[in-house]
């Protein structure tokens, strides 16, 4: 039983590096996924009507999306950090892998909300282009702003990472 209990204890770093990894990616993720979701709920009954506004849909469901690739950013980030994706994998203290999977949170909480309030603008955005498809620059910044928020999620996950000392 201590020798399961001195495994655990030395692993234990390394599983918290991995529970923010993952954190990072599955919300961050799920935002997206949702936010793309409801624009395309938008795009879809635009198109209906007139199938030429495809291009410009295309460019606003796109939007919701990166705050997916920064939680993916951010996981990679913290593997590389903590050794998990080399062949010679460190040995981390429980707090720094704490540390780690703290660092992973502020993209999580970031990304997961501002990308379903990216993807309710950009939803708004494709149906005013429905009406008005010369104001496309216009709709591209209002669902943009949204993603400022994610920017500096990742921004403070990046520089807690870099932070930790191992």
């Amino acid at each position: 039983m201590e020798t399961i209990l001195a495994t655990m204890a030395d692993q234990l770093g390394q599983m918290l590096v991995i529970l923010g990894a993952a954190l990072a990616v599955g919300f961050a993720g799920s935002g997206s996924a949702w936010g793309i979701g409801i624009a395309n709920e938008a795009a879809a009954g635009v198109m209906t009507e007139d199938p030429r506004k495809f291009g410009y849909a295309l460019v606003l469901l796109a939007l919701p999306g990166t705050q997916g690739i920064y939680g993916l950013l951010v996981a990679v980030l913290a593997m590389q950090k903590s050794g998990l994706l080399g062949a010679g994998g460190a040995v981390l203290t429980v707090w720094q892998g704490l540390g780690i999977c703290f660092a992973c949170l502020p993209i999580a909480i970031s990304g997961f909300y501002s990308a379903i309030w990216q993807g309710k603008s950009s939803a708004a955005t494709i149906l005013m282009i429905a009406k008005r498809p010369e104001q496309i620059g216009k709709a591209v910044i209002l669902p943009a702003m949204c993603e400022t928020y994610a920017v500096f999620g990742l921004l403070v996950s990046i520089l807690m990472l870099n932070g930790i000392r191992l």
